[in-house]
């Protein structure tokens, strides 16, 4: 009989912990609507959550791509910020076509990763650290590439020259804005889903993630594919400064860099749901709409801005430790 007991709330207690991430969003968006009713659940406030939790989603997809190998990338929004400058200044300075633009500024974005490659996988350079050192180059290069100021409508280039533009057009603004921000997320989303869960590739990105020695024995070309793995997230971070770009409608200096932890806390939220114990698509949107809901919920409870960076991260390593709690006795 105890022994049925103890079997029973274990079930339960893993049940909560597999879905702690879930369960925190839900508890958030209750208390919110209780506190501030239909203001805080009208449509238009709705809206607002999916547009900030947007551009964090797709952050989080692509540091959600390099960790599935077991990797970690500091750098990613240091050059999702020169990716926003690559992106503009094709499209204003040099008069290139919206989409020419896109396609320049993703191949910019690759050929820029191939340094973070090259540290890695030639140089054997611990991805932290190797990224860490990153951080500060793609700043220092972005900076030369712009002269040190924002790339946007009616500036000289930094030689001193006439922009080829000097308005930004209604296409070029839509990108950022509702509701095709928020269908490029979920595309970012289901893409990476299926590519991690449904393909064999995602499958052998998962497996060196459990252990690479072993995937390595299994016949796995960890270097093929921990190169695959960087190539995508290049992609992704190039999408990333293109929304950022978009919605603030010029690329300013160092503008994606503060989303770096936000991205990093929606996957490590995201990785435990369902009891997936990896990093994944789904639980990466999971986690970005539960920052996004919780920082729009004590805005509109009039809670200092100063207090938000704590109570957001109280709020987070309470989900976190819920999560993780059940790790070592599973």
């Amino acid at each position: 009989m105890q022994t049925l007991e103890k079997n029973s709330t274990q079930k339960i207690l893993h049940f909560l912990l597999d879905w702690a991430a879930v369960i925190a969003l839900v508890l958030c968006l209750v208390v919110f609507t209780a506190l501030k009713g239909s203001f805080f659940m009208s449509k238009a406030n709705m809206v607002n959550i999916l547009l900030a939790m947007s551009i964090t989603t797709v952050f989080g997809i692509a540091a959600t791509v390099t960790m599935a190998p077991d990797g970690f990338d500091m750098s990613a929004c240091t050059l999702a910020s020169c990716s926003a400058y690559i992106f503009v200044s094709m499209y204003l300075w040099y008069g290139l076509s919206l989409a020419m633009s896109i396609v320049v500024c993703i191949i910019v974005t690759m050929i820029m990763y191939q340094l973070t490659m090259f540290l890695i996988l030639v140089c054997k350079i611990p991805d932290m650290l190797a990224t860490c050192a990153l951080m500060f180059v793609h700043q220092g290069l972005g900076q030369w590439y712009i002269g040190g100021g924002a790339v946007s409508t009616g500036m000289r280039t930094p030689s001193g020259a006439d922009p080829v533009r000097t308005t930004l057009s209604n296409a070029f603004s839509a990108i950022g804005r509702s509701p095709y921000i928020i269908i490029i997320m979920l595309a970012c989303v289901l893409v990476a889903h299926i590519f991690l869960n449904y393909t064999k590739h995602g499958r052998f990105l998962y497996a060196m993630g459990g252990n690479k020695q072993a995937a390595k024995l299994s016949g796995i070309n960890v270097k093929k594919y921990r190169y695959l793995a960087g190539m995508i997230t290049a992609v992704f971070i190039a999408i990333g400064g293109i929304l950022v770009s978009a919605r603030g409608s010029s690329a300013q200096v160092m503008c994606c860099d503060n989303y770096l932890m936000q991205a990093l806390a929606a996957v490590f939220v995201g990785r435990s749901v369902g009891g997936a114990e990896k990093p994944n698509a789904l639980g990466t949107l999971v986690g970005a709409m539960l920052v996004s809901t919780l920082e729009n919920g004590l805005t509109i409870c009039a809670v200092p801005y100063y207090i938000l960076p704590a109570v957001k991260g109280a709020v987070l390593a309470l989900a976190l430790m819920a999560a993780y709690a059940g790790k070592k006795e599973q």
